[in-house]
């Protein structure tokens, strides 16, 4: 399953800062009716694009939907600050049962 939409980064200031960006609402609901497999906490393995930039991650689940992680060589690649907005692909691994 591929997926493209455009977001807005956010930074969670916990002990460590991390980076998102949150899947809109159609598409988190399009996730949740295909990645019936997940690991970890409801996460679900993704090759996410921004830019010319592709890496391996896991959306985290939150508040009924899901969040991309982007991680702090992904940001500096492609120049990324917290409140840009920015383009994300998304490959999501999706296992048969």
């Amino acid at each position: 399953m591929q997926l493209e939409f455009s977001g807005e980064v956010w930074q969670w200031r916990g002990p460590a800062p991390y980076y998102f960006v949150t899947v809109p609402e159609d598409e988190s609901q399009a996730l949740h009716d295909v990645a019936h497999v997940s690991y970890g906490w409801g996460m679900i393995p993704v090759t996410a694009r921004v830019g010319r930039t592709e890496w391996t991650t896991s959306l985290w689940p939150k508040d009924g939907g899901y969040v991309v992680p982007l991680k702090d060589a992904v940001r500096r690649a492609e120049d990324v600050q917290e409140g840009d907005t920015v383009s994300v692909g998304l490959d999501v691994r999706v296992d048969s049962c």
